[in-house]
């Protein structure tokens, strides 16, 4: 059966999440008289997300809700025990400056006007949905999703077969119809297709090439790449000429 609709997520697959983290870190620093503490933006980097990592694991696992996970990152990083309100302070006065670097891959509205009129689109996240139809919105694409779909809400976040269960769900369709487009190899590529959607992983980085798994993600480099990926539904066997 052909795919009837296309899963996105957001972060590093349709908005350029780590070129807005960075810029947005930067700046902060700055204002915040920050930069010096921790000798780059780079370093700097490193840290809040490595530390955004750690509080995430404790929101999958239930230990934390999203709002605390959010304080204990800006606490963990700035090494004091802020109060939430100031803990919420600090993280909008970032929030700020790294929504002002907000921006689109060049290469989605293209990829979204393509598929517009044959396939279906929705969301699935590891986020919420407060913080992903806001971004969506903001970048004046929300209005091209059916349905979106986030973690904080589900009580279940990718790689887990539940999460990409409930946005075909949410679609009525079947993982089989769907395929899901994402940044990460694991968390993306191999939980959608292990879930029994067609994976396609957006690899923007070039990393070392490699054969595609029968059953496993299709990598592509670009979104100008997918409707051919789509068109071309490989899962079951036949060889496959992305990648």
């Amino acid at each position: 059966m052909s795919i009837s609709a296309v899963v996105w997520d957001v972060d590093d697959t349709l908005f350029d999440y780590t070129t807005a983290d960075r810029a947005g870190m930067h700046r902060h620093l700055v204002v915040e008289g920050l930069l010096d503490r921790y000798g780059s933006v780079e370093r700097a980097l490193t840290l809040w997300r490595e530390i955004t990592d750690q509080q995430w694991a404790r929101f999958a696992a239930g230990e934390a809700d999203f709002e605390t996970q959010r304080r204990d990152r800006v606490r963990v990083f700035l090494g004091e025990e802020l109060t939430d309100t100031g803990a919420d302070a600090w993280y909008q006065r970032y929030k700020t400056h790294y929504e002002a670097a907000w921006a689109l891959f060049p290469d989605v509205l293209p990829a979204l006007d393509t598929l517009a009129a044959s396939h279906r689109h929705a969301v699935l996240s590891n986020s919420s949905i407060h913080v992903q139809e806001y971004k969506l919105r903001a970048l004046g694409i929300l209005d091209r999703f059916e349905a979106v779909v986030c973690a904080a809400e589900l009580g279940v976040s990718k790689p887990e077969p539940q999460a990409f269960h409930a946005v075909c769900a949410a679609l009525e369709l079947a993982p089989h119809q769907v395929a899901y487009v994402g940044d990460h190899p694991e968390i993306d590529g191999r939980g959608a297709a292990e879930a029994g959607l067609l994976s396609v992983w957006i690899d923007r980085d070039g990393l070392p090439a490699r054969a595609d798994a029968p059953g496993g993600p299709r990598r592509i480099s670009s979104l100008a790449e997918l409707p051919a990926v789509l068109a071309a539904d490989t899962r079951f066997g036949a060889s496959s000429t992305i990648g």
